[in-house]
């Protein structure tokens, strides 16, 4: 059995911060990439850019996942510093307060837009607002039937909290399940295991879970991605403190990456059509994707161990920087790009303006909510800026 290192209450994972920094930063970029592709989406583009989906495909499968482990992680660092009540009392501060701000102010303009630019709606957002947003129902059934007031892009943060409270209840049963378990988890996953076992596991909710609960995002009824993101949080707190399981995660990050990319073609091939339907049994195409989503996300987490492990003022800013402009960039992406419509620009020009519009909405907001004391909550900020940094203290998602 592996004897686990445990990391020093000071120590911070410097490594795990610019992979939080880089997932949501390519989430933004995802997502605007949402308005070219054929994928359903708020609002689309005039613009079709067919060969952007595989490129997007790239990321598809493993990036939320990768959020949820590294959420995980910080969690457990967290609650080795303080008492599991205040643990459960901080999340619920740092992630719901921000939740039903963005529901009533964020979100709004991003239901309205998706009325105006589906169906015409006529009125102006004052009369949506009141009279549908706020109805807390569904409306404009059956095309596109939204259930209102809506979360949209922030169902990350509920589906956070209720794997963040369901574990502070195991843990109040029984205290010491996170040392126990990772202990035994680690030495399973020991050597070669470590590519394969959890590739099983990811495997079985494609194969099983999947055809049966097609990912909502509503929170209830959504099996398929509960078992799978909350197997990936799971993985990152119970495995945040066995240094073993890191080492190896460094050690194997080629071979990771390797066959990753040998998965990721036979996906590609397969999603292409390139193959008839019937001679590809559907658990390999499966085995195939749920191969693909972890070892994707060791590959990463390996080659950051290694490398990304440099301090600086850019990392301790979009540290506390990142969950803001999560928090705001989709409504920006979609406001600029319904203004943008019938300007009849190419679309280069429009993605640029885009992208540039939405980073400067971003950095304007959070510039102006760290400086204002009640502001900060409402965007996930601790109520006074911190002197020191870290994932184990701050990370809010």
């Amino acid at each position: 059995m592996s004897t686990p290192q445990k990391f020093s209450t000071s120590e911070r994972r410097i490594d795990l911060d610019w992979v939080r920094i880089l997932a949501f930063g390519l989430l933004i970029f995802y997502h605007v990439g949402m308005l070219y592709v054929s994928w359903g989406f708020h609002i689309k583009s005039e613009h079709r850019l067919t060969w952007l989906e595989p490129v997007m495909l790239v990321l598809n499968p493993w990036r939320l996942s990768l959020l949820f482990l590294v959420s995980g992680v910080a969690s457990r660092l967290m609650l080795g510093k303080v008492r599991l009540a205040a643990f459960a009392r901080a999340r619920s501060v740092r992630l719901l307060i921000p939740l039903i701000f963005g529901m009533l102010v964020i979100v709004p303009p991003q239901s309205y837009l998706q009325i105006v630019e589906s169906l015409g709606y006529p009125a102006g957002f004052a009369d949506y607002y009141l009279h549908h947003y706020l109805a807390f129902s569904s409306q404009f059934c059956p095309t596109p039937c939204i259930a209102q007031p809506t979360w949209n892009h922030l169902w990350f943060v509920v589906y956070l909290w209720v794997y963040t409270m369901a574990l502070a209840g195991v843990l109040c049963v029984w205290p010491t399940a996170a040392d126990w378990i990772g202990e035994r988890l680690t030495a399973v996953l020991a050597g070669p295991w470590l590519l394969v076992l959890p590739c099983l596991l990811f495997a079985a909710w494609r194969l099983f879970l999947s055809p049966i609960f097609p990912s909502t995002h509503a929170l209830f009824g959504d099996w398929y991605n509960h078992a799978d993101y909350a197997s990936a949080f799971l993985f990152g707190f119970l495995l945040a403190r066995r240094d073993s399981i890191w080492c190896e995660i460094e050690r194997q990050r080629w071979v990771a990456l390797t066959v990753a990319a040998a998965c990721f073609t036979l996906f590609v091939l397969v999603y292409a059509g390139l193959f008839a339907p019937s001679s590809v049994p559907k658990w390999f195409a499966s085995s195939v994707y749920g191969c693909y989503q972890w070892l994707a996300m060791v590959a990463v987490l390996g080659f950051a161990r290694r490398h990304l492990t440099t301090d600086n003022r850019v990392r301790r800013y979009l540290t506390d920087a990142i969950f803001p402009y999560y928090i705001v960039h989709q409504t920006a992406i979609i406001m600029i790009a319904h203004a943008l419509r019938g300007s009849g620009l190419s679309a280069g020009s429009e993605a640029a303006i885009v992208i540039s519009g939405t980073a400067l909405t971003c950095l304007v907001t959070y510039e102006i909510a760290r400086r204002i004391a009640w502001l900060r909550p409402l965007f996930g900020l601790r109520m006074e800026p911190r002197s020191v940094s870290g994932i184990a203290r701050q990370q809010p998602a």
